[in-house]
């Protein structure tokens, strides 16, 4: 059996690029070469190419100089001394006698009340305490007739050797004296009652006349004439008295972070919307242990002294003062910002890192957001510092602070080194 064989199908020609040779091995040694050439010019060009990539720094320099460690805290004026004068009687005002703004003295009449009702009890109380007197005058005569018709018994008694009167007679004479004698202190007692209603009255009388209880200045007047006064309850005030303006008073509210540093004796100046471009100096004469909470935020009222020779400052007006509570001199300062400032760990891996770490691609990181560094006296801290150029942290020991500066008391920072604060651009 004869099989018919097919022919082969077409082969492509063999090129030469597919035989091994000189040629095949040139394009494997491009491919290669190719790369290599890349990454030189890449590298030139990263270290000799423009520098505006690179991370620029904001600095302040270290300097020597003054610290002021001040508190402010607000609060209002008030007199050194202020009394309110007010009416223990109630009834109708017959006259006012002094008025806003006026100076007063000790005892000088300020209004009255109408004393009609209060004249017609004085009358009627001392005339009953003449009938108590009367009563005793009479009493006291009824005192001495059993005592003689006492005494006239025994004597006849003894003339008739007991025999008369009798002894029935005998008894109720003396029963008749202790009556007489015990109506005559009843008597006595009634003559003291109508005296004490006497005073009482007496007094309501003298207190219908209003007086003032200090030398000083009248602040308000809440009483015409004509006006009822009723006081049932509570003593009306009818006058604020202040009692010497030229020494007043300022009452502030300080922070229970501050309290610590607040302390008597202390100067402070304050300022008043009335004034603002005066300010004021007083010292602190007390700091109170009593707290007073407001919106969730505890203070301490604390007092200073204020000199008001000249009236400019009222009462009730609202200040804010800066209390001086710490001033070191000639020392060496650093900015807040300085100290704050933390160098991120993209900006340490562009400064430390190598060629080949900045040009090989990395996963994407979000740089973390510094946290908020508290500055407080004797705490361990950290400065860049800017030296030819490059930055190096300096460890320090702080001071005092304002806010703004701080006190650099132990590290290696002399006056005019330069502080980095910011960065002001970023390689990338």
């Amino acid at each position: 059996m004869n099989i018919e064989k097919k022919p082969n199908s077409e082969k492509q020609p063999i090129t030469a690029e597919q035989l091994p040779g000189p040629k095949s091995r040139l394009k494997k040694r491009l491919l290669i070469a190719i790369p290599a050439v890349v990454l030189v010019i890449l590298i030139i060009s990263w270290a000799g190419g423009d520098k505006t990539g690179e991370i620029q720094y904001k600095t302040e320099q270290a300097r020597r100089g003054d610290l002021t460690v001040i508190v402010t805290a607000t609060g209002t004026l008030e007199p050194t001394n202020e009394v309110e004068v007010g009416s223990e009687l109630s009834g109708i005002i017959e006259s006012v006698e002094a008025d806003y703004n006026n100076k007063v003295k000790v005892g000088q009449f300020l209004a009255k009340l109408d004393t009609s009702k209060l004249d017609a009890q004085v009358t009627q109380s001392r005339a009953a305490l003449e009938s108590a007197k009367a009563k005793v005058l009479q009493v006291q005569a009824t005192r001495n007739e059993t005592i003689s018709k006492l005494a006239q018994y025994k004597r006849v008694r003894e003339l008739s050797n007991n025999k008369v009167p009798s002894q029935t007679e005998f008894d109720a004479a003396e029963a008749a004296f202790e009556r007489a004698k015990a109506d005559y202190v009843s008597a006595e007692a009634d003559v003291s009652k109508a005296q004490a209603t006497l005073d009482a009255y007496e007094t309501d009388l003298s207190k219908a006349i209003i007086r003032s209880p200090i030398n000083g200045i009248v602040l308000t007047r809440n009483v015409e004439p004509g006006q009822t006064v009723a006081a049932s309850f509570e003593t009306p005030v009818l006058f604020t008295l202040a009692e010497d303006l030229t020494q007043m008073e300022l009452h502030v509210n300080v922070d229970e972070a501050d309290i610590g540093q607040v302390k008597e004796g202390q100067n402070a100046a304050f300022t008043v919307d009335a004034y603002p471009n005066r300010t004021f100096k007083a010292q602190i004469i007390q700091t109170r242990y009593g707290s007073e909470t407001v919106d969730g935020v505890v203070t301490y009222e604390t007092v200073l002294k204020v000199d008001n020779k000249d009236l400019s400052l009222r009462p009730g007006m609202t200040a804010t003062a800066d209390i001086t509570v710490l001033k070191v001199e000639d020392v060496i300062l650093a900015s807040n910002s300085a100290l704050r400032f933390k160098m991120t760990q993209r900006e340490t891996s562009k400064r430390n890192g190598s060629i080949v770490n900045s040009l090989l691609p990395r996963p994407p990181r979000g740089e973390s957001k510094q946290k908020e560094t508290t500055i407080s006296s004797g705490s361990q801290q950290q400065v860049w510092v800017l030296q030819d150029g490059q930055p190096e942290v300096v460890s320090v020991t702080t001071g005092a602070t304002d806010g703004v500066n701080t006190e650099i008391k132990e590290g290696d920072i002399e006056p005019g080194m330069l502080l980095i604060v910011d960065t002001i651009s970023r390689g990338k």
